[in-house]
């Protein structure tokens, strides 16, 4: 029996990138790698769904994190706005109708700022003439003419009261208290009271009938005053008007030229002139210095505030499309807020505190968020995808928008919305959102797939030197001789775990490029070279090696049990891979089994005390299949077998280890041992046929490392599928025992061929009549089986060797087939 066919050499244990292969003496002579590599299809996608105007073609990049989602997008969304224009200024000004509502106003880039400027300027300049144009003497002329004018007309009608009453023999008398009439005596002189009362009756009812006409005739004389003085007041008030519409009408005429090919604009500057003028009294100037002037002064200052232009959206320094990366997108910065200000201990809000957020700048173009800072807050993501659906966002307060709050009375005109949602995250949150968030689908059409690792050709080679000459040119770091580039590709390999594959993790290729350039530095070399990278890769692994090495003692010590030589009967040592953290270590495991006559069929212990996953159990209960198949063709299938991993306290998962658990159990059925120094991995199929599984140089260094401990002695070595020898990046250490033959690793295809390395004993091969070679391990296997189902049978049959009759019952099968 020759198993030597399966056992591998050096050379297939990793894959060497060559110095020679690069044509450089230092990566400082090489271009720097300009974005990203190995993401063609995220690349694809990203710039389809760039390209595409349609509703709902925002854009989901999913990939983990390292994998260069950032920078590409950065690079790609930048190439594409710097082809598309300037998006338009957004501002909020007053609505002077309903204040409680102000208005939004869109203007071509730059000219946002400009209408704010010149709306300044136009009050700066008519708050500062106004009071010069009261004061001047031609404003003070007319205003003379036309009191003159009024107490000319208020004379002429004293006069005529005069006259008119002295025809009934009164005379007027102006008072404090107003006018008055009062009788004369025929010599003109005042009619006193004892005269009046001293009159006759005849006289002195005439005299009061006379009284009443001139009382009347002091009525009309008054009502015709109070019509002079509102003529008057009107007049004042008309020539105020007209005093403050010429000092604020050259302003806004040319405001309003300027801005003629807007309307909404035009319509604004006519409604804010009116309003101006219909306020002039508080432009007004006053020297006194009184409690009513404060109040006036505190009122200006609050009605030139009124005619502010608040610039929420500037874009008057952009050269193309705004593209935002909004790394802290709360709802504040996301959307907007209004701001309060205290005023004698109450709070106070206009349009003025309009404050923008990250989607207003956006606006118009691309805005880029990690969906994890998102979704962490779900309200943020309820009034995002509002935004996307409406097309249009309003700014309000979050109490307001989750109905929890009335006391915001200003909700100020939405501004539509038109701009492309970057979403960057894990795969997990994408499948996560399409399946529970039907709106998520509608809104984010489009995902771009990042992948962690590449083809291993010679042009991504090159661009692994290009990328590496990038990071020490950005960095200002040692550039890296062609060995070290050669061994970061390896690591590269080692990181893909696959030989033909290399990583595009970039971000821990980064950390080992840093580490390697400061180990340089402890060395005084003027380049980095391949000791430093490699000494950079055992110092990051030995950094987080404290459990690792912490169960290496355990082992020694022999408190984990675990022998590499020897043969036993029903346990071989399996291998397990541990995570801490982003650090993978592989460990040897000790897997028993017991076999003995019963129906129980096939128990998994970690599985009866729930510390089996559900893809360990679903291993262990695949080796029914393939027991059935193998043995139970001819007879019943009649056992009881246990399986565990010994020492397991914490569970495990994975059915990596169903082919040594199928070792073991055969081993215990053939009572065959197996050799201790072997450590298996490989999951298995009812066929018997051995599956590829994860983690493959960890659980072989591991192994290793418990062996070269205890003493390599040629004999041991671990077998693994043989679809995994690709996946092979393992350490020089492990390498170099191989080539020296003090370690052996073998690559299956089959279980009776493993069974072969681990017992030295033929397999066995099923002959034609049914039955296996003797000597076999399943021959042996099989017979035992048999003998086990014969006394089955003559058991139930009612048969003991006390020659008692036992009852005879029913005959049950194994509960597992």
């Amino acid at each position: 029996m020759d198993t030597s066919q399966f056992r591998l050499k050096g050379k297939d244990l990793s894959r060497t990138c060559r110095p020679s292969s690069f044509r450089f003496g230092s990566t400082a002579e090489i271009d720097p790698l300009q974005g990203i590599i190995g993401q063609e299809r995220a690349m694809r996608s990203l710039g389809f769904a760039l390209d595409i105007k349609n509703e709902g073609y925002n854009v989901y990049l999913s990939g983990y994190f390292g994998t260069g989602k950032t920078t590409l997008a950065r690079e790609m969304i930048n190439q594409k706005a710097s082809r598309e224009p300037v998006p338009v200024d957004w501002c909020y000004v007053n609505n002077f109708k309903e204040p409680e509502s102000p208005l939004a106003l869109s203007l071509p880039a730059g000219w946002g700022q400009q209408l704010r400027t010149d709306v300044g300027a136009a009050m700066d300049n008519f708050a500062r003439n106004i009071g010069k144009a009261f004061q001047s003497e031609t404003f003070e002329l007319e205003k003379g003419a036309m009191v003159n004018k009024f107490m000319e007309e208020g004379n002429l009608v004293y006069v005529r009261l005069e006259e008119e009453a002295r025809t009934y023999g009164f005379t007027i008398s102006r008072t404090q208290n107003g006018v008055t009439s009062i009788p004369l005596k025929e010599d003109g002189s005042h009619l006193s009271q004892d005269e009046f009362i001293a009159m006759p009756e005849e006289e002195r009812v005439e005299l009061m009938r006379k009284g009443a006409l001139v009382q009347d005739r002091i009525n009309d004389s008054y009502r015709q005053y109070r019509e002079l003085e509102k003529q008057l007041k009107e007049r004042l008030k008309e020539l105020e008007l007209e005093t403050a519409r010429q000092v604020v009408a050259p302003d806004f005429a040319a405001m309003e030229e300027k801005y003629a090919p807007m309307p909404d604009v035009l319509e604004y500057l006519t409604v804010m002139q009116q309003d101006i003028l219909d306020n002039v009294e508080l432009f007004k100037a006053s020297e006194e210095d009184s409690p009513m002037n404060l109040l006036r002064r505190l009122d200006k200052r609050s009605l030139l505030r009124r005619y502010q232009v608040n610039l929420v959206v500037d874009n008057s320094s952009l050269e193309h499309a705004p593209v935002i990366y909004e790394t802290n997108p709360s709802y504040a910065n996301l959307f907007g807020q209004i701001e309060f200000e205290s005023e004698f201990g109450v709070l106070t809000t206009d349009f003025s505190r309009i404050r923008a957020g990250a989607i207003h700048k956006a606006n118009g173009g691309y805005l880029v968020m990690n969906v994890y800072d998102i979704i962490r807050n779900f309200y943020v993501w309820d009034k995002l995808k509002r935004v996307l659906k409406n097309d249009e966002l309003l700014v309000e307060s979050l109490s307001k928008t989750l109905g929890m709050g009335n006391a915001e009375t200003m909700e100020p005109e939405p501004i539509p919305i038109n701009l492309k949602v970057i979403l960057i995250g894990d795969p997990q949150y994408y499948y996560l959102l399409y399946h529970y968030d039907e709106e998520f689908q509608k809104l984010f059409k489009i995902k771009a797939d990042f992948d962690i690792d590449m083809n291993r050709t010679p042009a991504n080679t090159k661009d692994y030197a290009r990328f590496v000459s990038s990071v020490c040119h950005n960095k200002n770091l040692r550039h890296f001789k062609p060995g070290a580039v050669a061994h970061v590709v390896d690591y590269g390999s080692r990181m893909a775990d696959d030989q033909n594959k290399l990583s595009t993790m970039f971000n821990k290729l980064v950390e080992i490029i840093y580490e390697a350039n400061c180990w340089a530095g402890y060395d005084k070399a003027e380049l980095v070279e391949r000791d430093h990278v490699r000494r950079a890769i055992i110092e990051k692994r030995d950094r987080s090696a404290m459990i690792e090495e912490q169960l290496q003692e355990y082992i020694e010590q022999g408190t984990i049990m675990i022998d590499v030589s020897g043969g036993k009967v029903g346990e071989l040592n399996g291998l397990a891979v541990y995570q801490i953290g982003d650090y993978h270590f592989g460990k040897p495991v000790r897997i028993t089994a017991k076999t003995f006559m019963g129906e129980k069929g096939l128990v998994n212990i970690e599985r009866e005390v729930h510390l089996s996953g559900s893809i360990h159990s679903k291993g262990v209960l695949t080796l029914n299949g393939y027991l059935g198949a193998q043995y139970a063709q001819d007879k019943p299938l009649s056992l009881s077998a246990s399986l565990t991993v010994e020492q397991n306290y914490a569970g495990i998962e994975g059915d990596s280890a169903s082919s040594a658990e199928l070792y073991a159990l055969l081993s215990s059925l053939a009572e065959v041992p197996l050799r201790q120094g072997i450590a298996v991995t490989g999951s298995v199929n009812q066929n018997g046929e051995i599956q590829a599984i994860g983690g493959v140089n960890q659980k072989i260094e591991g192994f290793f490392r418990v062996c070269e401990k205890r003493g390599l002695d040629g004999e041991q070595g671990v077998i693994i599928p043989w679809q995994n020898i690709r996946n092979l990046m393992l350490d020089e250490a492990v390498i170099a025992a191989v080539k020296a033959r003090k370690f052996n690793i073998w690559a299956i295809r089959h279980i009776d061929q493993g069974l072969e390395i681990l017992t030295g004993v033929e397999a066995g091969e099923r002959k034609e009549n049914g039955e296996f070679p003797a000597d076999t391990v399943h021959y042996r296997v099989n017979r035992r089986l048999s003998e086990w189902i014969n006394r089955s049978t003559l058991r139930f049959l009612g048969t003991s060797r006390s020659g008692r009759a036992v009852p005879p019952g029913p005959i049950r099968r194994s509960r597992r087939l």
